[in-house]
């Protein structure tokens, strides 16, 4: 018989369908440091149960009955001040996710995700990081660049000598991803993240990730919420999932 932790995260999750919530609890409640504490199948019920429980993390839908769009994300946070969000979803569009992370999420799994997946999520996002599956990061790295390529473009002097590719790791390291991570999503080897890495913050003369966040940040590569992340690369095997 499987003992719990006497310390465990607690969670709470929102999900309208039945059989996905109690999928959920099971695939949770395998972990002897991860324990269900609530679940609701409304976003009014869901904001009960979290005032109710303080857990450390919300695991929701998107827009579950009882709450107008996209609002659930911040009914949860002034329910809880310590809480941290993780939405899970089969919504992946440009809107849904800046929504979402505009409205305080701190990752965005989809539902068709794996075990591994979505324990890696529960596990990043209670350790203070960002994550995102793959399609998602793909999104959010297309998207800044893809919005803010003519300005760049253009601004010689504030990207000195900073090639497509180095552009393309500074916002997946500003993003909170690891080097092994982006190595993944640009289909390159660890050691040449790592090269693109130096010789990008040397450029720039940043000194640190979080210099480089505020960089990215203040330059329009990445949303404003990510100059409060804690300065330092996510521990391995706990950070931003991206595309393979």
């Amino acid at each position: 018989m499987m003992v719990k932790s006497s310390t465990y995260t607690s969670i709470v999750i929102i999900e309208p369908h039945g059989i996905l919530r109690e999928g959920l609890r099971a695939l949770i409640e395998l972990e002897t440091d991860l324990r269900v504490v609530g679940e609701a199948s409304t976003g009014a019920d869901g904001v009960r149960v979290v005032q109710s429980t303080d857990p450390a993390l919300v695991i929701t839908d998107l827009a579950p009955p009882g709450t107008q769009g996209l609002r659930i994300i911040e009914q949860l946070r002034a329910a809880s001040a310590r809480v941290h969000v993780l939405v899970l979803t089969a919504y992946c569009t440009d809107e849904y996710i800046r929504a979402a992370l505009g409205a305080g999420a701190d990752g965005y799994v989809l539902k068709d995700a794996g075990r591994a997946e979505l324990l890696q999520a529960i596990r990043s996002v209670i350790a203070g990081q960002k994550y995102f599956s793959e399609p998602v990061s793909a999104r959010l790295v297309s998207g800044y660049l893809r919005r803010n390529e003519p300005t760049l473009g253009a601004a010689a002097g504030v990207f000195p000598r900073i090639t497509e590719r180095e552009r393309e790791v500074l916002t997946h390291v500003a993003l909170g991803e690891s080097n092994k991570r982006v190595a993944l999503a640009l289909r390159l080897s660890v050691k040449t993240v790592e090269k693109h890495r130096a010789n990008l913050m040397r450029k720039l003369e940043l000194h640190n990730t979080a210099s480089v966040t505020l960089f990215a940040v203040r330059n329009g590569l990445v949303p404003a919420q990510y100059a409060d992340q804690p300065p330092g690369d996510p521990p391995p095997m706990v950070a931003t999932a991206v595309r393979p």
